[in-house]
């Protein structure tokens, strides 16, 4: 086991390292243009607010030459004389990610005003967590319930509801339903808020219970769209499970049927199940932009689309980190959990 955990984190650490360097590779250049972009515009703008240093030059060429030395001087600092391909930028990049130094955004900033990329992203991935991770742990509940259901019921109407219910569910996009909801329920009946974001400051005492309030309508939209997907393929998964022959032979000798279901059949379809229900956890951290922008949500979903509308590869390259390290832990957990649902896979060895 020690051996195949081992063996398992040098393999994320090294997906870990590829992803890091084929996002550094793809907006290297770029950031090296902004970068220099954004140090010539801080040192004039420093010289523009105090007159008296561009006054103490007694010629233009002077003053030129004065900016020019400040923005080589800032540009060496930080290392910008060197290419970005150069294997020390390239290293000291990854190795500030890897201690979580992002840097500083460009143009975006937290809702304190900070522009530590560190600090956006951590206060954006917890209202992510709250409506995402929350809607896929909602979904998964009910759908293995109803799959397991329809299952054991092939043919019921309850089978039929539930097949025919994640077909039409599965047609229509989480964010046509959500305008459809904020038509309804906004506008129409005035029940929950159209926008999901509170009016109020996040420092304020009733932030949070806010926050619920103007989360629920997203949550219920995204929670009605999902769970019929999710009941569909647990039941796929348990169908075939349901015709082996042990589970025949509980049936014979009078085992209850729920029994059978729950302690037995769902049991040996929870190896798949675990596996996407791990994958969901993970990919729920990232948030849905299209979903994020219609309810207003400010989460994941909406950074990720804000940081590329104005190209602020900082956060990009931030959020990208984060997010590849929560789905390498969640594929890390999906296979422990495999080989402890199912015995046949050795994981130890």
């Amino acid at each position: 086991m020690k051996r195949y955990v081992a063996t398992r984190v040098v393999t994320m650490f090294g997906v870990l390292m590829i992803t890091l360097l084929i996002t550094i590779s793809l907006v290297g250049s770029n950031m090296d243009v902004i970068l220099k972009q954004g140090i010539v515009f801080q040192v004039r703008a420093e010289i523009t607010e105090n007159p008296a240093i561009a006054d103490s030059f007694s010629s233009v060429e002077e003053f030129e030459e004065f900016v020019q030395n400040q923005i080589n001087q800032r540009n060496e600092i930080l290392g910008l004389d060197e290419p970005w391909y150069s294997p020390q930028r390239i290293g000291f990049t990854m190795y500030k990610i890897l201690l979580l130094d992002f840097g500083h955004a460009t143009f975006l900033t937290s809702d304190s005003g900070s522009s530590d990329v560190k600090d956006i992203i951590f206060e954006k991935l917890p209202r992510t967590i709250l409506l995402f991770t929350t809607a896929t742990i909602i979904i998964s509940v009910i759908g293995i319930f109803l799959g397991a259901l329809s299952a054991s019921k092939i043919g019921s109407v309850v089978d039929r509801i539930t097949s025919s219910f994640a077909i039409i569910s599965s047609s229509f996009p989480v964010w046509w339903i959500g305008m459809l909801m904020i038509f309804v329920f906004s506008f129409t009946y005035q029940i929950f808020p159209a926008r999901a974001t509170p009016d109020i400051p996040s420092s304020d005492p009733g932030y949070f219970v806010s926050l619920l309030y103007h989360m629920a309508l997203p949550l219920i939209t995204i929670v009605m769209i999902g769970f019929g997907s999710w009941a569909y393929l647990v039941r796929n998964f348990m169908v075939g499970i349901m015709q082996e022959d042990f589970i025949m032979a509980k049936k014979t000798i009078g085992v209850n049927q729920k029994k059978i279901i729950y302690s037995h059949a769902l049991k040996n379809a929870a190896p798949p199940i675990v596996t996407i229900l791990a994958l969901s956890l993970s990919g729920s951290l990232g948030g849905a932009i299209i979903t994020e922008a219609v309810f207003d949500w400010p989460g994941m979903g909406r950074l990720y689309f804000e940081a590329i509308t104005v190209m602020d590869l900082p956060v990009i390259i931030g959020a990208t980190y984060i997010l590849t390290v929560f789905f390498l832990v969640a594929i890390f957990i999906a296979d422990l959990l495999y080989g402890y649902f199912d015995p046949r896979v050795r994981t130890g060895t």
